[in-house]
C-alpha cells in the first residue's frame, strides 16, 4: 500500500493565529510536525497543504514538501483531500501542524490498523488522568466500545459520572487520524453534520454516516498547541 501524511496547517487558528509559526527551540512548530513525521520514515511522501504563503515558504525554504491549498475549507480533511484527489495512494494519513512531538511507534501502529480491511479511519487517544483536563473543552474526549470503535467524541465530559464510584477511564482524542483515500473522499462530499457543527469536532461527521474510528491508545504525545499556554508546557517537552 502507498502511504502518504498529509499535514493542514492554517495560519489564521481560532483560538491561537499564527501558532504554527510560533517558535520551539530552534524552529517552528510547523517545522518540528513535518520534521518529525520525515523521520518516521514510515511514508512514501509527507506534505504540508496550506492556505498560507508565511507556511508555504517555512516548509519549502527548508527543503520541505508543501502545497497551497486552492480554496477555503472547513476542516483539515477537507483540505488535504484536495490535495490527495488526483494522487494514486492508498492510505493517508493527517498529521495535524500542532502536534509537534510526533513518533514513529503510535503512527505504526494507526497504519497497521488497516490489517483489517473492514476498517476505514483510524485515529489515537491517550488517557487522561488529570481533572482539570477532563473538564477542559480544549480536550476532546472519546468513549469507544470493545472492539475500541470510537461511539463519541465530545468537548464535554463523556462519559459523564453518574455514579461516581464507576470505574471509568477518560481518554483524550488526539488528532491523528488516518483513513482509505475513498474514505477521506467520502468525508469531503458529505455535508458538514449536526454534531459535528455543534461541537467544532470533525471526526462526528463519520460517526454521523455510520462510519466509526477504530481507536488505538498511545502515551503521551507530548503538547498539541491550541492555546499560548501550551507553547511553555511545549518547552517544557523540548527541553526534558
Amino acid at each position: 500500500m502507498k502511504k502518504v501524511a498529509m499535514i493542514p496547517a492554517r495560519y489564521a487558528a481560532t483560538r491561537f493565529p499564527a501558532k504554527l509559526m510560533q517558535v520551539l527551540g530552534d524552529k517552528s512548530v510547523i517545522r518540528h510536525t513535518y520534521d518529525n513525521t520525515i523521520a518516521t520514515g514510515l511514508f512514501d511522501e509527507v506534505w504540508v497543504v496550506t492556505d498560507s504563503d508565511i507556511i508555504f515558504n517555512e516548509i519549502v525554504s527548508n527543503g520541505g514538501k508543501a502545497v497551497m491549498s486552492k480554496k477555503e475549507h472547513e476542516s483539515g480533511s477537507d483540505r488535504i483531500a484536495e490535495a490527495v484527489a488526483d494522487m494514486e495512494v492508498d492510505i493517508v494519513v493527517n498529521v495535524q501542524g500542532d502536534t509537534p512531538f510526533v513518533k514513529r511507534e503510535p503512527l505504526e501502529r494507526l497504519l497497521n490498523c488497516f490489517n483489517d480491511p473492514s476498517v476505514q479511519v483510524a485515529s489515537m487517544m491517550q488517557v487522561l488522568t488529570k481533572q482539570e483536563e477532563i473538564n477542559d473543552p480544549n480536550f476532546v474526549k472519546v468513549a469507544v466500545d470493545k472492539n475500541m470503535n470510537s461511539l463519541f467524541f465530545s468537548r464535554s465530559v463523556i462519559p459523564y459520572p453518574r455514579d461516581t464510584k464507576a470505574a471509568l477511564t477518560y481518554y483524550e482524542h488526539i488528532g491523528v487520524y488516518a483513513f482509505t483515500k475513498q474514505a477521506l473522499l467520502n468525508f469531503t462530499n458529505w455535508p458538514m453534520t449536526p454534531l459535528e457543527a455543534a461541537e467544532k469536532v470533525e471526526c462526528l461527521r463519520y460517526l454521523e454516516y455510520g462510519v466509526p474510528l477504530r481507536m488505538i491508545v498511545v502515551d503521551y504525545m507530548g503538547v498539541e498547541i491550541d492555546t499560548p499556554e501550551d507553547i511553555a508546557k511545549a518547552l517544557k517537552v523540548l527541553g526534558s
